[in-house]
Parts: C-alpha cells; structure tokens; sequence
C-alpha cells in the first residue's frame, strides 16, 4: 500500500505546483490560517486517491473538518491527511511545502508519507519496516537517527514562520548546548530529524494531528533498531497538539 500512497502524494503535489508560479490568491479560514486553491486541489485528489484503494477507511483532513469525537472514538484506524502542510511557504514561495499522508492505527502512525513537491523529495515510512529517502525516482535510501544527548552540543531545527517565546523560555530553562539552530517549514523539520541531519526539534508553538502524523511516523522508525520513541498521540477529543520534542 506504501507505493500507492506515495503515487498520490506526488500526484498531489502535481496539483500544488500548477498553481506554484501563479500569483497566489489567499484567503483565510476562521482560524486565520491561510488557504488557497493548491490546498483544496491536493485535498480533493487526495480524498479520491485514497477512496480509489480504501474505501471504508475514514478520512480527516485538514480541509474537511473534524467529525465529532463520539464518532470518532471507537475509531481504531483511520488515515489523516494535510494536503499542503507549510502554506505559509507555499505562498512565500520558498520550495518548504509538503504533503503530508499518514494512516494511524490504535493510537500510533503505522504509515507515513511526506512529499515536498518544489524538490521531488519523498520521505515514508511503515512501522517496523525502516524509514526512507527518495530523490525523485531515485533508489530510496534508508535513513536512521539516534536520540540526542543533551550533554552534547547539539543541533536544533525549528520553525521558520512560527517561532515562539516559549521556545526561547524552554532553551533558556534546559541550558542546552546549541551549536546550531536550523530553520526550516513544514514537515520537512521533523523528517530532518530523522535523517540525522538535526537532534532535535522542539515545538512549542500549536500545531494540530494532520501537521505531525506522517513525519512522526518517518521519525519513529528512523531508530536503528526498533522504534524511537514519542509523545505524540493520536485520535484525541482534540486535535491539537501539546507542545512536543522529537529528538531527547
């Protein structure tokens, strides 16, 4: 199913990117959140592929609301979908965009895809079955990561449109050792996370299932042996999100 659900992330992301060098009209959900055409035509193909191969699975998605939570709690598998997660970079068009496709079960992500369209690049992961990279339709690489020590100097990613005083207050509070802060959007962070390629991410600022599901997945089983382990839950009276650290 891995395969399918990668074909129509990329499809998805073909749909983004037609309206990428286009002048970009956005309006606003109540939230104040941005919207724009891309985010529904990558829902819409979304929603359709994945019916095409599941279709008695339920559905969230960022861009068609939340069912009520007693329908939802005996909920034990369902996909959770942002179609165009950093639309905030979308519209700065600065390529740090995915889409982002996860299928939770009993609480957990057990699949995940995270697809940034302006670069080709796909991140996926099953659970027990390794996390992976793939550069357009290059062989996919398995990637790994190890849980930070916070006794190290160490590598921070962070959000580049949604940084927070708590963040600071948190970084002040640890007395953490950061030789290097990297900025990045979208999902992207926490995938970067799990390629090693930063120790950790710390999120304090809200962010809702749909932004995190996938990329957890990728980072969950980015370990080298089992599974990292992580904080985030699924499938909550809520769908936002505590604050979180992906990496300790």
């Amino acid at each position: 199913m891995i395969e399918d659900i990668i074909k129509i992330a990329k499809q998805a992301g073909v749909k983004i990117l037609e309206y990428y060098n286009e002048e970009i009209e956005v309006t606003h959900k109540k939230d104040e959140s941005p919207l724009t055409k891309a985010d529904l035509a990558a829902h819409h193909e979304i929603i359709n592929g994945i019916r095409s191969i599941d279709p008695n699975t339920p559905i969230i998605s960022e861009e068609s609301g939340v069912p009520d939570f007693d329908e939802r709690k005996n909920w034990n598998k369902f996909w959770i979908v942002d179609p165009l997660d950093g639309t905030k970079e979308f519209i700065k068009k600065n390529g740090e965009f995915t889409v982002n496709i996860a299928l939770i079960e009993n609480g957990e992500p057990i699949l995940g895809v995270v697809y940034t369209p302006a670069m080709d690049l796909t991140y996926y992961a099953e659970k027990g079955l390794g996390s992976f990279k793939q550069v357009g339709n290059d062989i996919p690489v398995r990637i790994f990561s190890e849980r930070a020590d916070k006794s190290s100097p160490l590598s921070m990613i962070e959000s580049r449109s949604h940084g927070s005083q708590e963040l600071e207050d948190f970084l002040q509070k640890e007395d953490l050792n950061i030789k290097e802060r990297i900025k990045s959007g979208s999902s992207l962070k926490i995938c970067l996370v799990a390629e090693g390629k930063a120790d950790f991410y710390p999120r304090m600022a809200p962010t809702m299932e749909w932004d995190v599901a996938a990329g957890d997945c990728v980072y969950r089983n980015s370990a080298k042996e089992g599974q990292h382990p992580s904080e985030l839950m699924y499938n909550k009276e809520n769908l936002l999100n505590p604050s979180f650290i992906l990496g300790f």
